[in-house]
């Protein structure tokens, strides 16, 4: 028996010896010939032989600081995949996203789906029906064909002012603490569906956190990227077993609560009995936007638009309260002015000081710092003397372009907007060129460009003329945290009302 035991345990040890050892043999082939065809371009170790390496990074809070150290250390093109590379040369990204460039967008965009089984016009890799869908929203988006697109940016800048005035704001006896990154977030969610479709959310006048939404998208946006690495995920979510733990639009809290509160105003704007109306969501109808696509559209447009326009909103306050030399030049700019109040949006583009402002923040803070692939053409390409394999994917390290010292100079990593004053014309051509570059470029624009500086050119104008702000705790000014997209909270500022220079009219929004 024993003799049988010892014959058959070596049998069954050279059988596993016999299976293992190819399976081994072809999985190290594999990895080195998945080394070898970017073996030219530097990178993290770990970075160049496995995904762990981003992995690490989707799940950490810095992805944004390590890309950049990355493009520092290894160049502006550098490895952080077997099979991605990260670039900091906006000469490649307009060349990958040019209108007639071969390059398309790589499966990393299969993790910015909402829902699984359907595309947006973020997400869709499909070159004709991405640009069918910017045929049917660009005149919405433009505001050409969003009747009172102003009026409301303005109404909505009004309701944060009285918030703030209502209960937040400090005197010389009481401090009365606010987190403004919430509240951000608040002011762009409650526009963003204003302008979309005349139904602001409720953010601010609640002063809330409705539906949890915010505390939940920050919950499980890390899981959400974690498909742009591994996009195979996607599939696995398209499983019938799997839909109950999605977003539904039957939910009563999160994104499915927004999702079921846009579902039931777009079907208000189509069948017999439809709803008319002058804003963006009418614009895509009238353009030929179906309902299916017209539910995508508008919940992508809110959650995407909002938190990125938060983000700038947040971190050019915070430089600005940094800086109150800066402050001072923007309120004696203001002062020596002939502007509205509110400041009308073509007044605020002939202040240049301000628009240095605004330019500097996007600058020195851009609010999208994902990878935001694209993929080589399948003949490959020639960058800089190095072939690039077809199939391999090049993201781009927004932060690198933006603190290049060859285009911004030697201080690039400092907050300075008179940079935007002191250039030659044609070296602001090259920077604003650049700094476009935070908005895509070619055909992968963002089509909410213009409604986000709409925006940015009002709120520090208001925001600024009537509070000074101080930062609560200034080793710690704010949360911030980046998955792709960033999060930031506990920003706790306070406010006081200033004296005024010049007598400010009350917003009038009868017209």
């Amino acid at each position: 028996m024993v003799a049988i035991s010892e014959y058959t345990g070596g049998q069954l040890g050279n059988i596993v010896t016999l299976i293992l050892v190819p399976l081994v043999g072809v999985y190290l082939v594999q990895k080195f010939r998945s080394w070898y065809r970017l073996r030219h371009f530097q990178g993290p170790l770990l970075a160049t032989l496995s995904r762990l390496w981003l992995i690490r990074l989707v799940t950490g809070s810095e992805m944004h600081t390590v890309f950049y150290d990355v493009n520092q250390k290894y160049g502006s093109i550098a490895r952080i995949g077997p099979n991605d590379l990260l670039t900091s040369d906006p000469a490649l990204i307009k060349r990958m996203s040019a209108a007639r460039s071969p390059y398309r967008r790589s499966e990393y965009y299969i993790g910015l789906r909402f829902d699984p089984a359907r595309d947006n016009i973020v997400s869709t890799r499909d070159e004709n029906k991405h640009n069918e869908l910017r045929s049917k929203m660009a005149a919405g988006y433009s505001g050409k064909e969003n009747e009172k697109l102003e009026e409301t940016i303005d109404r909505n800048i009004q309701a944060l002012i009285d918030l703030i005035r209502r209960k937040y704001l400090s005197t010389d006896k009481e401090n009365k603490p606010f987190d403004f990154g919430r509240k951000a977030q608040y002011f762009t969610l409650d526009i963003i569906s204003d302008v979309a479709y005349r139904e602001p959310f409720g953010f601010m006048e609640t002063d809330s956190d409705l539906y949890d939404y915010t505390k939940i998208v920050e919950s499980v946006f890390v899981a959400a990227a974690m498909v742009t690495i591994f996009p195979w995920i996607n599939w696995f979510l398209n499983l019938s077993i799997m839909k109950a733990v999605l977003p539904s639009d039957e939910d009563l809290l999160g994104i499915g609560k927004i999702q079921g509160i846009t579902k039931k105003v777009v079907a208000q704007r189509f069948g017999p009995n439809k709803k008319v109306e002058r804003d963006m969501l009418g614009s895509f109808v009238a353009h030929g936007l179906n309902q299916e696509d017209a539910n995508s559209e508008i919940v992508i447009q809110i959650t995407a638009g909002s938190d990125t326009t938060a983000t700038t909103i947040r971190t050019t306050l915070l430089h600005l309260i940094m800086h109150p030399r800066i402050v001072a030049k923007l309120r004696a700019e203001f002062s020596n002015a002939n502007i509205s109040s509110p400041i009308k949006d073509s007044e605020a583009r002939n202040l240049p000081y301000l628009q240095a402002v605004i330019k500097e923040g996007l600058r020195i803070f851009p609010p999208i710092p994902g990878l935001l692939s694209k993929e080589v053409p399948p003949e490959g390409d020639t960058i800089n003397g190095k072939f690039i394999p077809g199939g391999t994917k090049i993201g781009w390290g927004v932060f690198g372009v933006c603190r290049d010292k060859g285009i911004w100079g030697e201080d690039s990593d400092l907050f300075r907007p008179e940079r935007w004053l002191e250039a030659s014309a044609e070296k602001f051509k090259e920077m604003d060129s650049t700094l476009d570059l935070v908005f895509g470029y070619g055909r992968y624009q963002c089509l909410g460009k213009n409604l986000a500086f709409m925006e940015l050119n009002k709120i520090f104008v208001e925001l600024l003329r009537r509070f000074d702000f101080n930062v609560v705790n200034p080793l710690n000014p704010v949360r911030s945290v980046c998955h792709g997209i960033f999060f930031q909270s506990e920003m706790w500022l306070t406010a006081f009302e200033r004296e005024q220079e010049f007598k400010l009219p009350s917003f009038n929004f009868a017209s």
